[in-house]
């Protein structure tokens, strides 16, 4: 773990959110890349972007150079070139900016896996829905994961990565956090596991919890969407090891930035989360688990 990662973004910031939407990507977004920065650095704190055309580290580059607390991370569904190393490769290389941490690989969020519920947000344009139609898993039918996969699992041992479950199924889930710790990834993040594709509850996640290399993403969508009932998400937020709380937004139809931060304070208080916790899920948790 490296420290001066940990230390530069302590000095400058109060929280970091692994998980916001900005345009171009493939739903109309309420900010782009740099409005988004600047209502991040005017709240104190730092971002990573996530994008479902694949790439947002090029984005986030280019608002570093602008001094926005932004950074990238890849996202292989099959517009991008599905689950390859190739695809990780193209922004690994573009990453350049110092301090920058792990990236996060996310595996694909376009599958065969449905939501039960829908977010209310538009499509940017007709090649955008044919991407949305172009599902993509990281297993067989009998369940075993892809060799493209275990080969991303592989490799992330050696590279400053940090390898996100994607939209997966439950047992997919469970299928991927067993082959990583067989193969010994340091590091795997459940991505939105309350969602109902996953369906992992809270006593769910602390069973699986324990070990220093598996993170547990809670967005605050999962709970404005209704997927997730308070005591669920008060449990996650109070009792799991190693939460990191994140927004997940960024949809026109759902709250801003300024108003995500609020009432994300709000709901801390409502669920006595000491200081030490807060920090832990939004700010510490997130830097440990980015940390090169």
């Amino acid at each position: 773990m490296s420290h001066d990662f940990i230390t530069y973004w302590r000095d400058r910031i109060s929280f970091l959110d692994v998980h916001y939407h900005v345009s171009p990507d493939t739903f109309i977004r309420r900010h782009n890349v740099i409005t988004a920065g600047e209502i991040y650095k005017n709240l104190g704190g730092a971002v990573v972007l996530k994008n479902h055309l694949g790439d947002s580290v090029s984005m986030a580059e280019t608002a570093r150079l602008c001094g926005l607390p932004v950074m990238g991370s890849v996202v292989l569904n099959q517009v991008a070139g599905g689950p390859t190393w190739r695809s990780v490769e193209e922004s690994l290389c573009k990453r350049q900016a110092e301090h920058s941490g792990r990236m996060i690989i996310h595996l694909p969020t376009v599958t065969a896996v449905q939501n039960k519920n829908k977010v209310d947000r538009t499509l940017a344009n007709d090649y955008c829905a044919k991407a949305r139609s172009q599902g993509v898993s990281i297993s067989d039918e009998n369940g075993a994961l892809h060799k493209d996969v275990i080969e991303i699992l592989h490799l992330a041992r050696d590279n400053p990565v940090v390898i996100s479950s994607g939209h997966t199924s439950r047992a997919e889930t469970l299928t991927l956090i067993e082959m990583a710790e067989r193969i010994g990834v340091p590091r795997l993040m459940l991505n939105q596991p309350a969602n109902p594709m996953t369906g992992l509850s809270a006593q769910d996640l602390v069973n699986l919890s324990g070990t220093d290399w598996l993170f547990i993403e809670q967005t605050a969508l999962t709970y404005l969407l209704g997927w997730q009932t308070w005591e669920d998400y008060s449990r996650v937020l109070s009792e799991v090891p190693n939460v990191v709380y994140s927004s997940d937004l960024g949809q026109t139809s759902q709250i801003d930035l300024p108003e995500w931060y609020d009432q994300s304070l709000k709901w801390f208080e409502e669920m006595n989360l000491s200081e030490a916790r807060r920090n832990a899920i939004w700010l510490d948790n997130p830097l440990k688990m980015l940390s090169p």
